[in-house]
């Protein structure tokens, strides 16, 4: 229920923050300007007794988030991955949010599993772990079948997350309508379209039929990925509420001692992880979009291993093969076909000047070419970036905040294996595979040949249609839809992955 009540859930996120010692330390790692910073301390000091303890053996920011739910540990998920913007020491605490939560009890865990499948859990499982990993939203258990003597993983949602998500998204919705109101600068990025979307993809993540519907489709789109590998689900012993799994053994993509002690290559696997990303988004149009450290594995023969599929993307092939053009652009450092193709494809308004957008995208990309990495600052770039799209009038569109994210999240745990990750040299070859098998002659005569194929289909029926329509029987079709907008996030993408997507959006939610 949507409401003034949530006023004062929101008042509870800063008065936690505040108690738990994790305002200050968050303002700092995120490089608030000293001004917002002060006025954010003044106005959360007198709430501080209002906020929630926590659990004292956690760092601060880690404290509050935990101790605020499940929404706002999936938001400080996507920051342990961007060390780059809230700094080395805040990303190391957050790990911990990743699959390290303290988990609810086997009993509870076997009940789920029992009411779900609708069998005791001895009669389904020989053995039965209590939690190898605990999450935001569920936890996983290491389990062997009784007919095949397989073992597994169980994945188990946690008991009362449907409530737990719905309590903090109704506060995101309440603060979303409160910034349009106050702001009207702020609607162009779109709170409150943003929330709805953050909602549809949690709702979705909360019915593990979907994640095993979505594992299977996965596992079919990169069965031949040379150095990937995904478990498989078991239809059979999966439900609302659990899901089974093929067993994967690895070493944990963040753990970086273990990974070089076993003998891993980290720069082969930084470029790996990113190359399959982009391979995944561009070639199939589907992606796992969700890949922290706490998602991925490395087996002993050095494949990487996803799983966990509860949020998944999918863009079309239209905006692939934009997005491809565009990627390609600022690797030829050809600004100026980069800004054209925004302007043809409708993401930046009409009214505004071709040239001078190629220039502001200049001064995005340039400082990346020929820098090493760790030597960016994300942090002002993404502070850059802001103010060129708030320039250019470009809005936010919801459809790409799940590609937009992910990328946030993928290119932070590459450069957490490799801090001199070149991106844009990592990225050549993929997109360059994809432009020459979608962007060339090839692509052409294919576009051609499924545009016979719907004409074909409605062949016998044009004379009538024509004979109609010329007696003035059939009303004129409405006119298109006008030409999506590109967001503030995509320029994040293009500027070597620093997109922030659903996270800036939800910060100031936050």
């Amino acid at each position: 229920m949507r409401g003034p009540h949530n006023l004062w859930r929101l008042i509870i996120t800063g008065a936690t923050f505040e108690r738990s010692g994790a305002m200050k330390l968050a303002l700092e790692a995120m490089d608030v300007p000293p001004r917002l910073r002060l006025a954010a301390r003044v106005m959360g000091w007198p709430f501080a007794w209002l906020g929630l303890k926590g659990d004292p053996a956690l760092p601060p920011v880690t404290r509050a988030l935990t101790a605020l739910g499940p929404a706002y540990i999936k938001f400080g998920q996507v920051l342990s991955t961007r060390p780059d913007v809230v700094g080395a020491e805040l990303a190391e605490q957050l790990t911990v949010l990743q699959d390290r939560l303290p988990p609810f009890s086997v009993a509870e865990a076997k009940a789920s599993v029992a009411a779900e499948l609708g069998q005791p859990v001895d009669a389904i499982f020989a053995e039965f772990s209590e939690a190898v990993a605990a999450a935001s939203i569920a936890q996983v258990h290491a389990a062997r079948r009784v007919d095949t003597g397989q073992k597994v993983a169980v994945k188990v949602l946690r008991p009362g997350i449907e409530r737990a998500f719905q309590k903090d998204l109704d506060a995101f919705h309440f603060a979303a309508a409160m910034i349009e109101f106050l702001s009207p600068a702020s609607r162009r990025l779109r709170p409150s379209d943003v929330v709805a979307h953050f909602e549809s993809v949690v709702l979705g993540e909360l019915d593990l039929r979907m994640e095993a519907s979505a594992a299977l489709a996965f596992c079919a789109n990169t069965a031949r990925d040379e150095g990937f590998s995904a478990p498989r689900p078991h239809w059979d012993l999966s439900a609302r509420r659990v899901m089974t799994l093929d067993w994967v053994d690895g070493i944990a993509l963040g753990d970086i001692e273990a990974l070089q002690s076993a003998g891993h290559d980290l720069v082969a696997l930084s470029e790996r992880v990113l190359q399959l990303f982009l391979s995944h988004a561009l070639r199939d149009g589907y992606f796992h979009a969700d890949m922290h450290q706490g998602n991925l594995k490395v087996a002993e023969n050095g494949d990487i291993i996803a799983y966990d599929f509860g949020i998944m993307g999918q863009i079309d092939e239209y905006t692939r093969r934009v997005y491809a053009e565009i990627l390609m652009g600022f690797i030829r450092k050809d600004y100026r076909r980069v800004a054209e193709v925004h302007f043809e494809a409708g993401y930046v308004p009409r009214d505004r000047n071709v040239d001078d957008f190629a220039r502001a995208l200049r001064a995005v990309g340039e400082p990346i070419f020929g820098m090493d990495a760790s030597h960016i600052s994300m942090a002002r770039l993404l502070a850059y970036l802001f103010e060129v799209t708030e320039r250019f009038g470009m809005q936010t569109r919801t459809e790409l905040i799940l590609l937009q994210r992910t990328m946030v999240v993928v290119e932070g745990v590459a450069r957490s294996l490799n801090p001199a990750l070149n991106m844009w040299e990592v990225a050549k070859p993929v997109v360059g595979t994809y432009i020459r098998q979608n962007l060339g002659p090839r692509s052409m005569a294919r576009d051609l040949l499924r545009t016979a194929r719907v004409l074909g289909r409605f062949g016998p029926r044009l004379p009538d249609m024509v004979e109609r329509a010329l007696q003035g029987q059939v009303a004129a079709p409405p006119p298109p839809p006008p030409a999506p907008r590109r967001s503030r996030d995509l320029v994040l993408f293009l500027a070597g992955g620093a997109m922030v997507g659903a996270g800036v959006a939800l910060a100031a939610l936050f």
